[in-house]
């Protein structure tokens, strides 16, 4: 059966085997010969891989969604980025997140107009800061909580 080129999980479901068993008995026996895949055939041809990973090497597309986007223009049958990102993988490329910055405009605004207000304080006005990062401080017997929400009533 594997020199008629059947893959290994055909063969491990006629024979009622793990693909895994079949895989060793065949790497013993056939260890000249190539070892039928129990995968698929690939999508791309190594000229499209080589293409993709020119693209990306020269930084002409620069993720792999614009990759995949370029790779179906040249190819007749499309295949998905997840495809193109395997491919990388096997190359040895590795994923680079983009950090980015979670805080928007506007707070970056608030930040400057604080900043400018409170550029001439001296250490002696910081000292009379209480910085609390939105931490609720009552004096004992102060305040108590009604039970319902964040309202508050005096005891």
């Amino acid at each position: 059966m594997a020199s008629n080129g059947l893959p290994t999980c055909h063969i491990a479901s006629k024979l009622c085997l793990g693909k895994y068993a079949i895989f060793r008995v065949l790497q013993n026996l056939l260890s000249d010969h190539p070892i039928p895949s129990a995968s698929h055939p690939t999508k791309l041809s190594s000229t499209d891989q080589q293409c993709i990973i020119l693209q990306i090497a020269s930084g002409k597309v620069s993720n792999t969604v614009q990759a995949t986007t370029h790779i179906n223009s040249i190819i007749p049958s499309a295949v998905s980025s997840q495809t193109v990102r395997n491919l990388l993988k096997q190359h040895s490329f590795k994923v680079v997140t983009k950090k980015m910055s979670l805080l928007k405009a506007v707070h970056k605004k608030e930040h400057l107009a604080f900043a400018l207000k409170h550029e001439n304080w001296t250490v002696e006005d910081w000292k009379r800061v209480v910085w609390s990062n939105k931490t609720k401080i009552n004096r004992i017997g102060q305040m108590e909580s009604s039970g319902c929400g964040n309202r508050l009533q005096r005891g």
